[in-house]
C-alpha cells in the first residue's frame, strides 16, 4: 500500500513537470508570428502599401501608434490597405507577442 502511494505520487509529479515544460514550449514567439502574419507587407519594419506608415518608432508615433494596445488595435481594425487580423486568425496572445516584438525591434 505504501509503495503504491509513493508510486502514484511520483507519477503525478512527473506528469505535472511534463505539463509545465509543455507550457513553456507553447510560448508564442513574437518574431515567428510577425514573420508569419506581417513580414510580407512590413519587410524590415517597412510598409509596401503605404511607406509613410512603417513600423519604425518615428512613423508609428506620428500615426498615433505608441503602445502594444495601439498596435493590436490596428491589427484588429486597420485602415485602408491593411488586412484585418481578427481573434480567430491571430489570437490575443499572438497579437500581444507581435506587438511587443514590433516595439522592441523597430526603434
Amino acid at each position: 500500500m505504501k509503495k503504491s502511494i509513493i508510486f502514484l505520487s511520483v507519477c503525478v509529479l512527473l506528469m505535472m513537470s511534463a505539463a509545465a515544460r509543455a507550457g513553456e514550449s507553447q510560448k508564442i514567439s513574437g518574431e515567428n508570428a510577425f514573420k508569419e502574419h506581417c513580414a510580407a507587407c512590413h519587410p524590415d519594419g517597412g510598409n509596401i502599401v503605404n511607406p509613410q506608415k512603417t513600423l519604425h518608432k518615428k512613423d508609428r508615433e506620428a500615426n498615433k501608434v505608441k503602445t502594444a494596445a495601439d498596435i493590436i488595435g490596428k491589427m484588429r481594425n486597420p485602415g485602408p490597405g491593411m488586412s484585418q487580423f481578427d481573434k480567430k486568425t491571430v489570437s490575443d496572445e499572438e497579437a500581444g507577442a507581435i506587438a511587443n516584438y514590433i516595439l522592441k525591434t523597430f526603434k
